[in-house]
């Protein structure tokens, strides 16, 4: 099986969801999805509690300080946020914002 492709970015620029996908609770499915024309990208567990976060104001430092304070002791949260946000990067789910 191939690697999820990676892309990293700068940590402290915000960070929001990609054009054309749209993040919400899917009652259904009991969990967050990312809906895109195509379809649908099911976000189990900690991967909805960080793509909660992804607005367009918070940057991936940000996030993880967030979830630090929301999930205090879990062990190596900033490695496991990084590496699903820059697999998210690289799936093109969400991109640095641009400034205004």
């Amino acid at each position: 099986m191939a690697q999820p492709k990676r892309i990293p970015f700068d940590q402290d620029t915000p960070i929001e969801l990609a054009k054309y996908y749209r993040f919400q609770w899917e009652p259904a499915q009991e969990l967050h999805v990312l809906l895109y024309p195509e379809g649908m990208v099911k976000l189990p567990g900690s991967a909805g509690e960080i793509m909660k976060r992804v607005d367009g104001t918070r940057s991936l430092n940000k996030i993880v300080a967030e979830l630090e304070r929301a999930f205090p002791g879990a062990p190596d949260l900033r490695a496991d946020v990084t590496d699903f946000l820059e697999v998210a990067h690289g799936n093109g789910w969400i991109r640095t914002k641009s400034p205004e």
